[in-house]
Formats: structure tokens, C-alpha cells, sequence
């Protein structure tokens, strides 16, 4: 069952930090005032409410994407937002700590 949630929420296992080192983008779609609280380092912030207006700040659609919020329910839905978009290589995270942990 737990496998079927992660399937859902666009969760699988991926070796973060092996996308950092290779450019991806971390993507925090927490508000700002979550994101002031604590985020990874070097992590780009965009509200997941803001997210469709503001696809021009991600500009190369190939990049790898590593999206992430407090729990994994708002970073699946910035996933949704950028795989309808045309971004082809798009990882959910789910919590910014966890992603933190996996990286560092």
C-alpha cells in the first residue's frame, strides 16, 4: 500500500544527491514564510499557488527538477503542474528535510 501512495504522489526512489551534483533544480513550492523558516541551501522558491505563472523562472525544460514542500502533497502537485508543462525530467521529494537528509 505504502508503494502505491509514493506511485501516486510521483514518489520514487532516486538518487538525489547525484542530481544535485549533475545541476538539478530544487524546487521548494512552500510559501515564503515556510521557506524563511528553513529550506535546503540553494534551494529556488515558488509557491506551488504560483507556480503556472511563474514557469518562465524555470526556463530550461530539461533540467532536472527536484521539487519539495513539508510533507509531499503540495510538491506532487508543482510535479503535476510541470509534467503538463512539457519539463521531461521531474522528481518529487516531498519533505524539504527529508531531501535534505538524502543529499547531504
Amino acid at each position: 500500500m505504502f508503494q502505491t501512495i509514493k506511485a501516486l504522489l510521483g514518489i520514487n526512489p532516486v538518487d538525489y544527491a547525484e542530481l544535485v551534483r549533475r545541476g538539478a533544480i530544487i524546487l521548494d513550492v512552500r510559501s515564503r514564510e515556510e521557506y524563511a523558516v528553513g529550506h535546503v541551501a540553494g534551494a529556488v522558491n515558488i509557491s506551488v499557488d504560483t507556480l503556472s505563472e511563474n514557469l518562465q523562472k524555470l526556463r530550461n525544460k530539461e533540467v532536472a527538477v527536484i521539487t519539495c514542500c513539508e510533507s509531499g502533497m503540495r510538491s506532487a502537485r508543482a510535479k503535476r503542474i510541470l509534467d503538463m508543462n512539457g519539463y521531461s525530467n521531474v522528481h518529487n521529494a516531498g519533505s524539504w528535510r527529508r531531501l535534505q537528509q538524502k543529499i547531504s
